[in-house]
This record gives structure tokens, C-alpha cells and sequence, in this order.
């Protein structure tokens, strides 16, 4: 499926952090030897506070992820509704932070890239089974050595919206010592009022991340505090059945024949899409590649299933989708 169709516009710029505040906080840390946030200090001065917020243009806007994400219908017959109340009031996208449970493999990832990419606001990939302490979310003091901004902070500071995607991947593996716990963040951030004022440790002054638009994914919701399940709304995805394999294959070969001149039909045929189906959704892309690669030593310029026999990549570490 290509993205050339997306339709986006910029809505108002809102103002996430105050320049006065900046301007004072380099005043104060005049004496402070921490070159990296004295550098940081006059980015986000020369830049200023304000960022865009993108509101949809069309209910429609999000239709395309039934046929990409098939077994994710019912996330996307909620997520319409936002859509709908955005663009009957004008107003910037913006949903309840999104729990994808599910097992291993199933597209939850993909399913957040896609999403991000059809609202068109961008989007922060943190995969928090590699988070240890807190202060990766909301940055570590600049007493610190090494200190830096939080990747929340980073997102707003450096990017260009105030409503970014930030998917939060396997916030059921997030671990490390009980006295920096790597979802603590989490309880402020994802409740509107406290993160009007979140306020990063590296950077500490007040920033609006309240219009930050969360996805987060696990396989097991057990392991997660009971309150940051309640900040969100929660989806048991299933592995998707026939149908929805042959739609997710049909699509994702869609999407890789429009993004490159290599010659091959728009449409898979039947044969080919069956053989891509029967795979979970996490491998489709890189055996299809694969598969395209094939044919091409060969000189065809059409897919056949045997293709899918001699595609076979080098092994690699499963990690997300």
C-alpha cells in the first residue's frame, strides 16, 4: 500500500515550551560545565516552542489499515470514531493512549507504523524491553555524567508536531531496579492535565506532551501496573485467520510493487498470495523481498511460488515485528 494518498492538514502551531523559560534556565546554568545541555538550550531557543498539530481531512483517512491490518478491526472501527470527532470539529487528532495485546508475531508493530503513517504525525519507535531505568523516558539529571534528555523530550524538541506517534513497544518486558522504573513516566505522561507540564530531568523545564497520541504493545498484560492499564483503552488482537493473512499479503505486496520500478504485475496472483499467507505476518516483508529477488536472477518479472522455497534469508533475531 503506498502513502502518496495520504491526506493531512496542518492545524494551528501550539506552543509546547516556553522560550522565557528556556532563556532564564541558560541564565541559571551559566556556571554549569554541561556543555551538551548548553547546546541544547540554544537549539531549543533558536527553534522556539511551537509545533504543528496535524488534524485529519477525512474520516476515510485511516480505511486503508482494514485491508493492511485486517485482524486490528476492531482498534480501527474505534480509532474512526476519533477520526470523525477530529474532523467534524477541526480539530487536531487525538485518541485514549492504545493497549495492543496479543501474541508474538501478529503485527502489533506494524499495525503502529501504519497507523503513524496514515495520520501522517510522525512517530517515536521505543522498544521498552531494552529500558533499564526511568530516565530514558523522562531524561536524567544534568549532574549526572552522560546525562541526557529523556526520548520524550528528544521527540518534541527535535520534531516537527506536538502530537506525535509514540509507540511504545512490549511495555511488559520494561525491567531494571525497582528504584528507576522504566514505566514511572508513564503514570503523568499518559493523563492529559499532568503532561500539559511534563517536565524532562536533563532539560527541567515544563513541556506540553499532552498531545502526544500513545500505542503501546504487549503479550501479557498481567505484568503491568493496574494504573496504566486504566489510562488505557485495551485491544486483544487475534492472529489474523485466512482471510486476513491473504488481505495483509495482498496489500504488503501492493505496498512494495508501488515503491519501486522493478517491473512486476500491481496484483499478486492467487498461487502467490496463498504461499504468503501461510507465514506469520512478521516474516511476510523479508520473504517476499526475497522471493522478488529470486525472480529477478532469473529474469521474470512475475512471482511463482517456488520463489518462496528458495527464499530463505539468513537467520535473524525475531525482535518485535
Amino acid at each position: 500500500m503506498a502513502h502518496s494518498d495520504i491526506r493531512l492538514s496542518v492545524a494551528e502551531e501550539r506552543t509546547i515550551y516556553d522560550v522565557g523559560a528556556i532563556e532564564r534556565a541558560m541564565e541559571e546554568a551559566a556556571g554549569n560545565r554541561n556543555e551538551a545541555l548548553a547546546t541544547l538550550y540554544d537549539k531549543m531557543k533558536q527553534r522556539g516552542g511551537g509545533r504543528f498539530l496535524v488534524r485529519p481531512t477525512g474520516a476515510d483517512m485511516i480505511d486503508e489499515l482494514y485491508d493492511s491490518c485486517p485482524n486490528f478491526s476492531d482498534v480501527i472501527d474505534d480509532l474512526r470514531k476519533y477520526v470523525a470527532l477530529s474532523v467534524a470539529g477541526n480539530e487536531p487528532m487525538s485518541f485514549t493512549p492504545i493497549l495492543l495485546l496479543g501474541e508474538p508475531g501478529i503485527g502489533k508493530t506494524h499495525f503502529a507504523r501504519e497507523l503513524a503513517a496514515r495520520l501522517g504525525t510522525g512517530h517515536e519507535f521505543i522498544s521498552m524491553s531494552s529500558l533499564t531505568a526511568g530516565w530514558v523516558l523522562s531524561g536524567a539529571s544534568s549532574q549526572w555524567s552522560n546525562a541526557k534528555p529523556g526520548k520524550v523530550a528528544h521527540t518534541l524538541v527535535h520534531g516537527d508536531f506536538a502530537n506525535p506517534i509514540v509507540v511504545l513497544d512490549e511495555v511488559d518486558k520494561a525491567g531494571g531496579d525497582s528504584r528507576y522504573d522504566p514505566m514511572g513516566a508513564l503514570y503523568g505522561l499518559l493523563e492529559k492535565d499532568t503532561a500539559r507540564a511534563f517536565k524532562d530531568e536533563f532539560i527541567d523545564i515544563d513541556i506540553d506532551a499532552s498531545h502526544i497520541l500513545w500505542v503501546t504493545t504487549a503479550n501479557d498484560e498481567r505484568s503491568i501496573p493496574e494504573p496504566i492499564l486504566n489510562r488505557m483503552n485495551v485491544y486483544e488482537v487475534p492472529r489474523p485467520d485466512h482471510d486476513a493473512a491473504i488481505s495483509i499479503a495482498a496489500a504488503l505486496y501492493r505496498e512494495i510493487v508501488s515503491q519501486h520500478d522493478w517491473g512486476f504485475p500491481p496484483e499478486a496472483d492467487e498461487a502467490v498470495l496463498e504461499r504468503l499467507g501461510a507465514l506469520p505476518p512478521r516474516d511476510m516483508r523479508k520473504r517476499l523481498l526475497a522471493a522478488f529477488g529470486t525472480a529477478k536472477l532469473e529474469g521474470r518479472n512475475w512471482l511463482e511460488g517456488r520463489d518462496f522455497e528458495q527464499a530463505r534469508m539468513g537467520r535473524s533475531r525475531k525482535i518485535g515485528f
